[in-house]
């Protein structure tokens, strides 16, 4: 959510993956008032819906007292993507040169998640910010705002050899003709939001399906979209319930809709109060992102989970 549209960049390069060392995360947060907890916090996350414990910090090493965003969980559990950014105020322009705003990668470790390490997609001494991770199988999709490309656009990356490279741009049919924004791939549908023309509100959730290989023209999930913005799409493992985005009470909430015949429930509030951008594992347990504000003012994210009872 923190990932913004940015000016075009432009230089022709060539985009490849990179091993090199970045910057450690906790060195790059401004000194400040410290790290917020659901003590300090003046609007904690509400559930609505039986069948999950209280939401709670994600134990161990993910989170900071900068922003973490964007939350990506695999289905076994065992790893965890999402977006990090050392301070919420700054504009995208100036995230793009710090040299750690981007991906990062946990993995689990008993109860608690460890091994924090950045995700690089970009060649040494190129420009990139990449964000909003989904894995799909062996591919990455990700957005980026990066050298030789105008705007944010959407890429993959391929794991090799443990890693993850061999990273193309998506295309203009995704990207630009189909205006894919933020996106989850289950099986060979794609569901994403968009601002395209011919949506009910500012943004809508779309899906596109792959027939023979090709992504077919877009549909819009009409059932799930209000007025309002609706996105940051996620269909749970077994492509029965479809997880987004959207405002309540005046900040951003969590909704679930169910497969009903050949298409969705009407969906229900689950999470309010700055929640936003679910993920599950194959347990049902729901990652997501909660920003703690402050007189109005986005001060730092992060990544909560609710257990599955």
């Amino acid at each position: 959510m923190l990932l913004i549209l940015v000016g075009g960049l432009a230089c022709g390069c060539t985009a490849q993956p990179t091993h090199q060392v970045p910057p450690p995360r906790e060195g790059s947060i401004p000194r400040g008032g410290g790290k917020m907890s659901p003590d300090s916090d003046p609007t904690p996350p509400i559930l609505h819906v039986g069948g999950w414990q209280a939401p709670v910090p994600v134990p161990g090493d993910v989170n900071t007292a900068g922003a973490e965003d964007s939350p990506f969980v695999t289905v076994d559990g065992g790893t965890l993507y999402f977006f990090f950014a050392p301070d919420p105020s700054v504009p995208p322009e100036q995230q793009l040169l710090d040299g750690v705003t981007g991906i990062y990668v946990a993995r689990r470790e008993g109860d608690a998640w460890g091994r924090v390490e950045r995700v690089l997609l970009q060649a040494p001494g190129k420009l990139a910010l990449d964000g909003c991770p989904t894995v799909a199988g062996d591919t990455l999709w990700f957005c980026s705002a990066r050298e030789g490309y105008a705007g944010v656009n959407t890429f993959t990356a391929r794991l090799v050899e443990g890693g993850w490279g061999d990273v193309q741009y998506a295309g203009d049919l995704l990207t630009q003709e189909y205006g894919a924004g933020e996106l989850h791939t289950v099986g060979d549908e794609m569901y994403y939001h968009s601002p395209r023309a011919g949506g009910k509100g500012q943004f809508d959730i779309w899906v596109t399906r792959r027939v023979g290989g090709a992504w077919q023209p877009p549909e819009n999930v009409a059932a799930v979209n209000s007025g309002e913005v609706d996105g940051w799409p996620y269909v749970s493992p077994d492509g029965g319930e479809l997880w987004f985005t959207r405002t309540y009470m005046g900040s951003p909430a969590i909704y679930r809709a169910r497969r009903a015949g050949g298409g969705w429930s009407e969906p229900e509030l689950i999470l309010s109060q700055f929640a936003g951008e679910p993920s599950l594992d194959g347990e049902g347990n729901l990652y997501f992102v909660h920003h703690f504000v402050r007189e109005g003012t986005i001060v730092e994210a992060d990544l909560y989970v609710a257990y599955r009872q």
